[in-house]
């Protein structure tokens, strides 16, 4: 690689006198889901090491590369660290007046003139992994009033979101494999080893894996790869991609026809079980097998070892999400758990319950509102609303299509869907057309390069942290903050400030508005609406202004984060000042605090209208229409005679986010970006293994060296997503040396899960040529 810019120098050593003391400062990893305590050496305003924090009480000292990295991402060179203004069709560096300035004059005339839909916002990945972020968006969103809200929820997991708030009656009521209690796993479509779990923040899962076989379990995975996780496995069954619909469902016809349904304690509180008997009664084993690839007999067999395991789970991520019957999939797995018993059962699926945030932890136990979908359509292709989000895959034809309510300027906060999203070259140029683009983000990458007005995100190690999201998917429960690391330049914005002055903004509050009383207006908000769930739950109700008090040390999101703790299920204000959570308590125990391993919440964390757990939901029913129309034609193993390839993705280790790419300590080492090819189906096509190909769909063409591996099924080929960095205009100076393809290319926006809206990126049909 290329030497690099280095960050400014530290203390000069030589001088004695110069030389900064060392000290030790904790943090939570930022950069995945696992969430892990990291220990950082400083000397002074740099960062010396980064390890593991070995007394962490979630992680006990696991480390991955990412964690190291985080070192790499404070001082990038590349990183944003001022506001960019395009002029006479140039990013150049700008004040942040000049930023704001820019911003108050284009977009409330735009949406004077064209609507409030006119705009629409993008919300990427990182936006969960910044508490500012993720809790103030919804002020950014409400002061705009538009309903074009998209973000990379519909690239990645929304039909698990959409089955969760069906059946339990909140999108993140999302149960997890109880691992350290677990004695079967059955693993769909997910690779926790690579991606240390997703929609599961589980730490150290490999470890987690071989202690499970060690005490005599079973770790079954189906996959159309031998992936890291199969690697481990006692089996690995290799499906047919985009088709676990199918063996899922023989699964489940399995348990129906042989009595096997033992729902256990929660038989009572399940409704629709019969209507699950008669949806999948067309669906047996024998017929599954030829579609999925994976023999009815083995169908069978799974499905009685589910039954007869004491603690078992069966766990699906990514695979079966990024596929047509994405939601379908979400509900057969959760069936599969729930009439075999496992759901709320220590070692199968159980609920987390956060500290603070979650929903399901406020208000009246056990009954509540549901979810509703389809509130508005997007304007082109007519897709529901879900979740208050459009599917992704929709925003190119918004801005293309003329007409009343045409997108016509756009805001990403951390978002790159130029790689991340289907039709990534369509969206590029569609982005050149709007008349106002406005990103806030960490790098210019190949989305903020098309902006107009570039907004710098902080270094991580400069905010303060809890994570919001994904303590409601832990394996088990805690309670952890990190303060700032180093000291922000104080003319730096932290995120949450600017999505309020932008809020304001939208508002017709000008650039100039006072962030401190847009600030209280917020936590006054917030404590409202903690006096009403108070009042819901039928417990005493809240002291406001001693509350207001009580939380007054803090601003921004370290206000909402202690009253969201104290009115948690672990509070001060549920147990009492002397032992209940606070921030300050919460602060003072850097290691964090295990609030124990994960119980039995049925029924009161259910929010369904009837209180029960909904099985059969009537559009997931309705839905099997399109498996019974496609069981109606014969199987083959093929995509097309044209296109005899189905494409998956994959997952790396060191990688998460594209802007990762541009960090030395995870770009390092061999190529990742290489399509997978089984050697039997490269001979086939003249390939050497190493050489170049053409991969081909449609006219859709991308060039990739491949490698040959036997790690995937005959027929699939495997390429990771989040590369393409070779587009003009970016500034990702380590990843543009190796740039590899963008997977997404191949993909059709208009291919989505017609209930979630879920893009369809994985199955796709494709062909190898030789480059000539």
């Amino acid at each position: 690689m290329a030497p690099r810019t280095p960050p400014p120098a530290g203390p000069d050593r030589s001088h004695p006198a110069e030389a900064a003391a060392l000290r030790t400062a904790h943090r939570i990893c930022p950069l995945c889901e696992a969430c892990c305590g990291l220990s950082l050496t400083l000397e002074g305003e740099r960062v010396v090491a980064v390890r593991g924090q070995s007394d962490d009480v979630f992680s006990a000292g696991y480390l991955c590369p990412k964690g190291v990295a985080l070192k790499d991402l404070h001082e990038d060179p590349d990183r944003l660290r001022t506001p960019l203004v395009r002029r006479d069709g140039v990013l150049a560096p700008a004040t942040w007046d000049e930023a704001w300035a820019e911003i108050a004059r284009r977009l409330p005339p735009l949406q004077a003139a064209h609507g409030r839909d006119a705009v629409a916002v993008v919300a990427g990945n990182p936006v969960s992994h910044k508490m500012g972020l993720l809790l103030v968006l919804p002020a950014l969103l409400k002061a705009l009033g538009t309903r074009n809200f998209f973000s990379a929820s519909t690239l990645d997991q929304m039909p698990r979101q959409l089955v969760n708030g069906w059946m339990y009656g909140h999108w993140l009521s999302n149960a997890v494999p109880d691992i350290d209690r677990c004695d079967w796993l059955l693993v769909i479509g997910a690779n926790p080893v690579a991606s240390n779990g997703s929609l599961w923040t589980v730490p150290g899962v490999r470890d987690r894996l071989r202690a499970l076989r060690r005490r005599g379990g079973q770790l079954l995975v189906v996959d159309p790869r031998r992936t890291e996780t199969a690697a481990l496995a006692d089996e690995h069954l290799a499906v047919r991609p985009g088709t676990d619909v199918f063996l899922l469902l023989g699964l489940l016809h399995t348990l129906f026809d042989e009595d096997l349904v033992r729902p256990g304690r929660l038989a009572d509180l399940m409704q629709g079980l019969e209507a699950v008997r008669a949806a999948v009664a067309p669906f047996p084993a024998e017929r599954m097998a030829p579609r999925c690839g994976v023999p009815a007999d083995t169908l069978r067999r799974l499905a009685r070892s589910l039954a007869a395991t004491p603690r078992a789970a069966v766990y699906g991520r990514m695979g079966t999400s990024v596929q047509a019957y994405g939601s379908l999939c979400a509900w057969l797995i959760e069936l599969l758990n729930l009439l075999t018993g496992h759901v709320d059962a220590p070692g199968g699926l159980m609920f987390p319950q956060a500290a603070a945030f979650a929903a399901n932890t406020t208000g009246a136990p056990g009954r509540g509102r549901g979810i509703v979908t389809g509130r508005h359509r997007s304007r082109v292709a007519g897709a529901p609303e879900v979740f208050g989000e459009l599917p992704l895959g929709c925003l190119a034809e918004e801005i293309e299509t003329p007409g009343t309510g045409q997108v016509r300027a756009l805001v990403t906060i951390a978002a790159n869907p130029v790689l991340s999203a289907p039709e990534g070259e369509r969206l590029a140029r569609a982005f050149d057309g709007l008349d106002f683009m406005l990103s806030l983000d960490l790098y210019l990458n190949e989305t903020s390069r098309h902006a107009d007005v570039v907004l710098p995100a902080r270094s991580p190690l400069e905010d303060g942290h809890w994570d919001v999201a994904f303590t409601q998917f832990s394996v088990r429960n805690h309670a952890r903050y990190s303060p700032p690391v180093l000291a922000a330049d104080p003319a730096h914005p932290p995120e949450w400030q600017q999505l309020l002055r932008l809020a304001a903004i939208a508002q017709g509050q000008g650039a100039a508005a006072d962030i401190d009383a847009l600030d209280d207006a917020l936590a006054e908000h917030a404590l409202r609406q903690a006096q009403a769930a108070a009042e819901a739950a039928g417990t005493p109700g809240i002291d406001a202004a001693a509350l207001r008090a009580a939380i007054g040390r803090w601003r921004g999101p370290e206000r909402l984060l202690d009253l969201a703790l104290r009115c948690g299920p672990w509070g001060a204000a549920a147990r009492g000042e002397a032992d209940g959570l606070t921030l300050e308590r919460v602060a003072a125990r850097p290691a964090g605090i295990d609030l124990g391993p994960l119980a039995p919440r049925l029924p009161e964390l259910l929010r369904t209208p009837d209180g029960r757990i909904a099985l059969a939901p009537p559009a997931l029913v309705a839905d099997l229409a399109r498996v019974a129309q496609a069981c109606a034609t014969e199987p083959t193993d093929t995509a097309d005679a044209t296109h005899p390839l189905r494409l998956i993705g994959r997952r790396d280790l060191r990688s998460n986010n594209s802007w990762m790419h541009n960090l030395p300590t995870l770009a390092k080492g061999p190529d990742r970006c290489t399509l997978q090819v089984h050697p039997d189906d490269a001979r086939r096509a003249g390939l050497a293994d190493g050489a170049r190909a053409r991969l081909v769909r449609g006219d859709q063409v991308l060039e990739v060296p491949i490698e040959w591996s036997d790690a995937v099924s005959p027929g699939v080929v495997c390429l990771p997503h989040g590369w393409g960095h070779d587009l003009p205009g970016s500034r990702l100076a380590i990843a543009a040396q190796r740039p590899g393809v963008n997977l997404n290319r191949l993909a059709d926006g208009r291919e989505r899960d017609p209930l979630s809206g879920n893009a369809v990126l994985t199955g796709l049909p494709v062909r190898l040529e030789r480059v000539v």
